[in-house]
């Protein structure tokens, strides 16, 4: 059973090797072919592709791709440009925050998915390394949902919790602070990651095959781009959209109440992100009369259908090893927690790299937790390792960064898993943890 379960983890890797090799779709192409391994070569079911992760991205790609066919990203790369010029390597600190921002109040990381392009395009204009913001801003929109008092992965929490007396205002004050601190502290270490784009030489390679244009190569030539007369509305109208779907996600009474049978609840936020996002898109299209021809040709539509392509197998892929392997992956970081119950937070980040979602994490394994006698606090304290699922670079917001960033510094490593967020990752969950701890210890 264990040589068989190495055996599938190594055609996981493999897979994401080689797909990381190929580039582009070559990720998802990979990811398929690795799901053929595990079912005809091992047995696994299959599990059911994705499909609302997709759905959400390829609608969030529509609006942002008729935004930037009417001028709206650049208008909004301008106005973010003006305020980070005094000092452009703010955007590395400025970008993470907001990227936290917005999955905290609407509950799920989907919403960051607008926010790469932008981030992408002022950190390319102003010269910095894309891998620096765009990494640790993928780290912070998971680290949110740790803190969102909206998330599925929270009311998990209180589920458990409320029985013991401990409600929703104890889990923020521990959570909400120590996921900011761990969100800041691993931007201001991501600062200093990588070479000088200037001397990255895949982005080199690809500026010299013209495949870009180097930065601020307009106003190099003293050329100031004149934006279509429908930038700043679309601009205005995509940002309305996503403050929308933020506000959907914190007040659930403005969503309608979907009866199924006799029981009935509002609608769901991935359904809700998909209908908001593709009626603007619409909206945007018929005020701001950006050719529809032109749409599919934009920069983010084709990164994002790269990164919905990618998603879909290697999601997938990562979803089938997982499921077909969850009772001895889950009984043996339960047999090790019993013994140890220092290692829960271990036991809760490997479990997550592993079921990638913080509240199958958080179902499956914070009642042993609570069933080991560890206190509430501490427990609490240690719920941020349940964002582990950026250690294999298989995950749908890992794999659009990636995409997004067309000069090639985020990237998954040689080796997989020096892959560009492993850093931030890392130094964002172990500091959350550490400061939850100290926390906890301070006020319970």
């Amino acid at each position: 059973m264990l040589l068989k379960l190495i055996l599938e983890f190594v055609v996981v890797l493999g897979a994401i090797f080689l797909g990381s090799r190929s580039g582009g779709v070559g990720l998802g192409l990979w990811g398929g072919a690795g799901v053929l391994v595990l079912s005809y070569g091992f047995g696994l079911p299959p599990t059911t592709p994705p499909i609302d992760v997709m759905l959400i991205i390829l609608a969030v790609i529509m609006a942002a791709a008729v935004m930037e066919a009417a001028g709206g990203i650049d208008y909004l790369v301008g106005m973010a440009e003006r305020i980070i010029r005094r000092n452009p390597r703010q955007i590395t600190i400025v970008a993470p925050l907001v990227c936290y921002l917005f999955p905290f109040g609407a509950g799920t990381g989907h919403v960051f998915y607008p926010l790469l392009p932008i981030i992408y395009q002022v950190a390319y204009e102003n010269g910095i390394r894309p891998e620096r913001p765009m990494a640790v801003s993928t780290i912070a929109s998971q680290q949110a949902i740790t803190a969102s008092p909206v998330s599925a992965a929270m009311a998990a929490m209180i589920a458990m919790y409320e029985p013991l007396g401990v409600g929703l205002p104890q889990i923020m004050l521990i959570c909400v602070p120590a996921t900011v601190i761990g969100v800041i502290v691993a931007a201001l270490v991501q600062t200093r990651v990588g070479r000088e784009l200037k001397d990255d030489p895949e982005y080199q390679r690809r500026l010299d095959a013209g495949d870009l244009q180097p930065p601020g190569a307009l106003k190099a030539q003293g050329e100031k781009k004149e934006l279509p007369k429908g930038a700043r509305l679309s601009a205005v109208m995509f940002l309305t959209g996503v403050a929308l779907i933020v506000l959907a996600g914190l007040f659930p009474g403005l969503r309608p109440l979907i009866t199924k049978g006799s029981a009935s609840a509002p609608l769901g936020m991935a359904d809700t992100i998909q209908i908001v996002m593709l009626s603007l898109a619409a909206l945007m299209l018929l005020a701001s009369r950006a050719p529809a021809a032109k749409i599919p040709k934009t920069e983010v539509a084709q990164a994002g259908l790269t990164a919905v392509i990618g998603i879909f197998g290697l999601a997938w892929l990562g979803d089938t090893f997982i499921k077909g392997n969850e009772a001895v992956i889950i009984g043996a970081i339960g047999d090790i927690t019993s013994s140890y119950p220092i290692t829960f937070a271990l036991g809760l980040f490997f479990a997550s790299v592993l079921l990638f979602s913080q509240a199958a994490t958080t179902r499956a394994l914070m009642p042993l937790g609570i069933s080991l006698g560890i206190a509430p606090p501490h427990l609490i304290a240690m719920w941020p390792a349940v964002n582990g699922y950026f250690f294999l670079p298989t995950y749908g917001s890992l794999i659009a960064a990636i995409n997004f960033d067309r000069t090639g510094t985020t990237r998954i490593g040689r080796y997989v898993l020096n892959h560009s967020f492993m850093l931030p990752g890392l130094v964002a969950t172990a500091t959350a943890i550490g400061a939850g701890l100290i926390i906890s210890g301070i006020f319970f």
